[in-house]
């Protein structure tokens, strides 16, 4: 597995090996063991979630106050714009972001510590996510920062603007959040 850093140290990308042939491909999208030795991070992930967004569907910017959880993120069909927020009050990269590209071509995976927002937007057709969560969701401890907060500056890719659930659209402000 390769490690690749990101303009924020807690956020890592993961490359795992691919081995392919004209049969197809296989690769170990997650082993405990190798996450632990190749990142320094030992965790424990409780709960994977499956997602489905079509093109233009922006979901985010999703964290928890309490139970944060960390993610690993990764896209089994198509591509998305990934971004973590640093939401940790006392973080000296706090409202720094960054941004990646994860693709079922690249295979691509992102850690996404506990105290950081997570969101996406679909860049293909559609796309599938699968994300591991080191706690689990807790509906009264979730909260949403604005998608275009100009605090923020994400330069997200989309020439119209993208489909948001109710929730999302309420997102607050950074300068707003708890």
């Amino acid at each position: 597995m390769n490690i690749i850093s990101t303009d924020l140290p807690e956020v890592l990308i993961l490359e795992p090996k691919i081995f392919g042939d004209e049969r197809g491909f296989f690769y170990e999208s997650f082993n405990a063991k190798t996450f632990a030795a190749c990142t320094g991070i030992n965790t424990e992930f409780v709960q994977d979630n499956h997602s489905r967004s079509a093109r233009g569907v922006l979901r985010g910017l999703h964290y928890q106050v309490q139970q944060a959880q960390g993610k690993l993120v990764r896209v089994i069909a198509g591509e998305v714009f990934d971004v973590a927020v640093d939401v940790r009050r006392h973080s000296p990269n706090f409202g720094k972001w960054t941004a990646t590209v994860l693709s079922s071509d690249n295979s691509r995976q992102k850690w996404i510590p506990p105290g950081f927002a997570h969101g996406f937007i679909v860049t293909s057709d559609y796309a599938e996510l699968l994300y591991k969560t080191t706690d689990y969701w807790a509906p009264n401890y979730e909260r949403c920062l604005l998608w275009n907060d100009p605090a923020l500056g994400i330069p997200w890719p989309t020439q119209t603007p993208p489909q948001l659930s109710a929730k999302d659209q309420l997102g607050q402000l950074l300068a707003e959040i708890e």
